[in-house]
């Protein structure tokens, strides 16, 4: 209970309200909750000034109402405490002997109510419940104020089943989240093995120069010998040392690859096959780990064009920028998405290129379709 105190007092929380539940349609939803605080602040202000001589307090109602959810846009639990307190001190100002709440301050503060138990835990929405009752009771209590009993009744309901139905969301965000890690976890797995590739290959020319350098440099001392030897068998136990690692997280089930990996010269091929356009220029000679990452991502972002616009037009340029290798992939507007994918595609990209210290961009255009970029820095060790 003390953790829990401590958590609705600091104002830690970023809580995206909408973000969550409305999703693209955020700035919609956004909008509707400010007009619906201003709904209700145009009628708080009218009442106050209804029930009392205009004395200029009523801009301190409209602000404190709008305040309040456009705060619960970002979060809910500092919403809820800003509008407590106004009620709070309301209550003590202007309360009488009518029920606990009038009119205009149910239609303002339960969906404050509701906000928080939708997206907090047990311990936290209980915390609140308990603050909510004994703070507004206690300023009830002040001013006699009648039918306390039915007003914390409705309230606790709302809290307890905005709880309910809030606890299935946090559910699903827990699964996705444990999602997310797995298939992370799966996506460094895949990189491993794949770069074993890239570093054998090269652990190999190691060992291949070691080996014939003898018979390379005329009048090599016996010391020159033997050290190209040991740098040789160096070489050659780091590579069993790989291969033996690669059994450990390759699957049972799973079949080494035989072929060698792609890389940028096996980018056109790929784009040809799902009909996009693309545009590789003239590169020097690449370290064939960027190359690798690279057509990584062209698959996979194609792949997602493909999945989730289909009939969309999709094209894919490479180019040279400030010491990185930037790819770019676009697609337009596109059908209706064929659903399936396990939803970490960008994830894995961004695990991707942060094997080179890059960074990956993505996000929808103006005209309603996709863009990924990444750039792949050349010199990053």
């Amino acid at each position: 209970m003390i953790r829990s105190l401590l958590q609705v007092a600091a104002l830690r929380d970023r809580t995206p309200v909408l973000g969550t539940v409305l999703g693209r349609f955020q700035r919609l939803g956004e909008a509707a909750v400010l007009v619906y605080s201003a709904v209700i602040a145009i009628v708080a202000s009218v009442d106050y000034v209804t029930a009392y001589d205009p004395d200029g307090v009523w801009p301190v109602y409209f602000a404190a109402i709008v305040g309040t959810y456009a705060l619960m846009l970002r979060s809910p639990l500092a919403a809820w405490r800003l509008a407590t307190l106004g009620l709070f001190v309301d209550l003590l100002a202007h309360g009488t002997s009518d029920p606990l709440f009038s009119g205009w301050q149910w239609c303002f503060y339960l969906p404050v109510l509701i906000g928080v138990s939708l997206h907090y835990s047990r311990s936290v929405v209980t915390t609140v419940g308990v603050v909510t009752l004994a703070s507004l009771g206690f300023a009830g209590a002040l001013k006699a104020v009648s039918f306390y009993p039915e007003s914390a009744i409705v309230m606790a309901l709302v809290l307890v089943l905005g709880y309910t139905f809030g606890a299935r969301g946090r559910a699903e965000q827990e699964i996705e989240r444990e999602r997310a890690e797995k298939g992370a976890l799966v996506e460094r797995a895949r990189i491993a093995r794949e770069m074993h590739d890239v570093v054998a290959h090269h652990m190999s020319m190691v060992v291949v120069r070691c080996e014939t350098a003898p018979y390379r440099i005329a009048d090599l001392p016996e010391a020159g010998v033997r050290e190209f030897a040991e740098l040789g068998e160096a070489a050659r136990e780091a590579i069993t040392d790989m291969q033996r690692l690669l059994g450990v997280l390759r699957s049972a089930d799973q079949q080494a690859d035989k072929a060698p990996q792609p890389g940028i010269a096996e980018i056109p091929a790929l784009a040809a096959r799902a009909s996009a356009a693309v545009e590789v220029p003239d590169l020097p000679d690449l370290p064939v780990a960027v190359g690798l990452t690279a057509y990584r991502i062209v698959q996979e972002a194609l792949t997602n064009a493909t999945r989730h616009a289909p009939g969309s037009s999709t094209f894919v340029v490479l180019r040279l920028a400030d010491g990185s290798l930037e790819v770019l992939v676009r697609n337009t507007r596109g059908g209706a998405s064929l659903g399936g994918g396990g939803g970490h595609g960008l994830a894995g990209m961004r695990e991707r290129v942060a094997v080179h210290g890059g960074s990956v961009t993505a996000g929808p255009t103006e005209d309603g379709g996709f863009e990924v970029l990444a750039r792949i820095p050349l010199g990053a060790e």
